[in-house]
C-alpha cells in the first residue's frame, strides 16, 4: 500500500477519523488520507522522529484493528494460520507485520502494523467462516476503543506518574501486556518497540479518549515531550 496521500484538511467526505480530530487540526496536525481514514502525518516537521525517539505521543486511532472473543476463537485462529502468543498477557507478530495480543485464554486482539500493509485486522472483519464457528465470535474494536503510542527513551519516566505497573524494560519487555488503570482509565499496554526506540501501544474505551490524552500530554510536560504524527513512527521502524 502506497504512503500517505497528500494533506487534506479538512475532509470534504466522510472519512474515518480520530475522536481527537479537532484538537489535533487546533494543534496544527497535517493530515493525510490512507485507506477509508484520516490519518494525522506531522504535527511539526520532518523531523518530528528526533521528538518520537525522546517522548512523543501518538494518535492511531484510525489504523485497522480488530478482535476475536470466545471458547472457540484460540482453535479457529490456528485453523486460519494464525500464530498465536502462547499466554494471556502477551503479543506476537503475524507473517504479515500485524501485531496480535492475546488478553485472555479466550480473548485476542489484532492491531494493524503502522504501514497500514497488515491484512489480518480487515480479513477478520469480512471473514464469512467465523460466522459458523463455534463458540468465537468477531469483536470489532475500531469504534469502541482509541488507539495512542507514547515512545521514546522518557517513556517509562512518563507512566510511572500515571500508571502503578512498572513498565521499565527489565520487569515488561517487548511482547509484554498490562490490563491496567492509567491515569485512572482503564486500559490495554501493549509494549512494542520500534527497533530501539521504546514504543507502547495504548488502548482506552473511545469516552476516555480526550481525558486520556490529555493526561498523558501533561505527564510528558516535564520530560518536554509532545504530539507526534504517525509519519515520526514509521521512520524509527525502519531497519
Amino acid at each position: 500500500m502506497s504512503e500517505l496521500a497528500t494533506e487534506v484538511s479538512p475532509p470534504a467526505q466522510l472519512q474515518r477519523r480520530s475522536q481527537l480530530y479537532r484538537w489535533h487540526l487546533h494543534a496544527g496536525a497535517e493530515y493525510g488520507e490512507q485507506g477509508d481514514g484520516l490519518v494525522q502525518r506531522y504535527f511539526g516537521d520532518d523531523e518530528e522522529h528526533e521528538l518520537a525517539m525522546h517522548l512523543g505521543l501518538a494518535d492511531l486511532s484510525t489504523l485497522p484493528r480488530s478482535g476475536l472473543k470466545g471458547r472457540g476463537a484460540p482453535l479457529w485462529s490456528q485453523h486460519q494460520g494464525i500464530a498465536l502468543p502462547h499466554s494471556p498477557n502477551c503479543a506476537c507478530l503475524h507473517t504479515d507485520g500485524s501485531l496480535i495480543a492475546r488478553l485472555s485464554q479466550e480473548e485476542l486482539l489484532v492491531l494493524s502494523d503502522l504501514h497500514m500493509c497488515a491484512s489480518l485486522p480487515d480479513d477478520l472483519q469480512h471473514s464469512g467462516s467465523i460466522e459458523s464457528a463455534e463458540g468465537a465470535y468477531l469483536l470489532p474494536r475500531a469504534d469502541s476503543h482509541c488507539w495512542f503510542a507514547l515512545t521514546g527513551r522518557h517513556a517509562t519516566q512518563t507512566f510511572s506518574k500515571v500508571c502503578g505497573v512498572d513498565l521499565r524494560s527489565a520487569k515488561f519487555a517487548t511482547g509484554a501486556i498490562a490490563q491496567t488503570s492509567l491515569a485512572r482509565v482503564n486500559a490495554i499496554i501493549i509494549r512494542h518497540d520500534l527497533a530501539a526506540t521504546p514504543c507502547f501501544y495504548i488502548l482506552s474505551d473511545v469516552s476516555s479518549a480526550e481525558f486520556l490524552w490529555t493526561s498523558l500530554l501533561d505527564a510528558m510536560l516535564e520530560f518536554d515531550g509532545g504530539p507526534v504524527g504517525v509519519a515520526a513512527l514509521r521512520a524509527l521502524s525502519k531497519p
